[in-house]
């Protein structure tokens, strides 16, 4: 199947002992406003790719029954897939129970020191658990957006998760409003994981049993390679994607 096709064709994760539903990642919610120019350097000139997961619980893979189904260990098997030839590698920096603060302190150890190429920064599900206003850390957020990008590398924004213990929460649509905001304010990239994982639910009819583990908060093995899949199309497409035609027409999927 041609690299174009495979974006046409809808994204499944079945699970192996059981039937699941289809995982329905269409590519008009998936795909990037911005190529990813650094990862498409690399691709180019044939050299291994080195990509950063940096966020709290959801990133380290809480709710997933082992490390290996978390997401950045299912995102560097799609990513090396979908970029056969190519060297990927993903190193998971999640630590449960942080917050964007917490992050920043981080960045220069546990993200820049290993010389990322892509950055994935997951985060405002714990600043919503415990009713902290993310407005109040938005300077932070931008100049952590602003010190990731110093580094030369692509940024993508990961936003909360559409589980029960979330969408509780008065304020979850605001964070999710917020955070896209930030994104296109400062030009970066952002995964709608939110909106994806509600359109499971709403439209798809995924309950959550299916797509959030049972403290009904985090992911769980199907939802994790689900959305791992669907990152790893986004991704793969941005840093192939002609940069003049993403300029010109961004709606045209080339």
């Amino acid at each position: 199947m041609s690299f174009a096709a495979a974006l046409v064709s809808a994204v499944a994760f079945p699970l192996a002992a059981q039937a699941a539903p289809a995982c329905d990642s269409p590519f008009s919610v998936i795909r990037f406003t911005n190529p990813l120019v650094r990862v498409a350097q690399k691709l180019k000139a044939g050299k291994p790719v080195t990509v950063v997961a940096i966020g709290s619980s959801s990133t380290a893979g809480s709710g997933a029954s082992s490390p290996a189904a978390s997401y950045p260990s299912r995102l560097v098997v799609e990513l090396n897939e979908r970029l056969p030839g190519h060297s990927v590698t993903v190193l998971n920096r999640g630590a449960p129970g942080e917050e964007v603060d917490d992050m920043l302190k981080r960045f220069d150890t546990d993200v820049i020191a290993s010389e990322p190429d892509l950055i994935l920064w997951q985060f405002g599900t714990n600043s919503l658990i415990r009713a902290e206003q993310l407005d109040n850390r938005e300077a932070a957020i931008r100049s952590g957006i602003s010190k990731l990008r110093s580094t030369g590398a692509d940024v993508v924004l990961i936003d909360p998760q559409f589980a029960p213990k979330v969408i509780a929460k008065p304020d979850a649509t605001h964070v999710v409003e917020l955070m896209a905001h930030t994104a296109k304010h400062e030009d970066v990239n952002l995964f709608p994981r939110f909106n994806l994982m509600k359109r499971w639910h709403d439209i798809d009819h995924v309950g959550f049993s299916t797509s959030v583990s049972p403290d009904g908060l985090h992911m769980n093995d199907w939802s994790y390679g689900c959305f791992a899949k669907a990152l790893s199309v986004a991704i793969a497409e941005a840093a192939q994607r002609p940069v003049l035609s993403a300029k010109i027409a961004p709606h045209v999927v080339q």
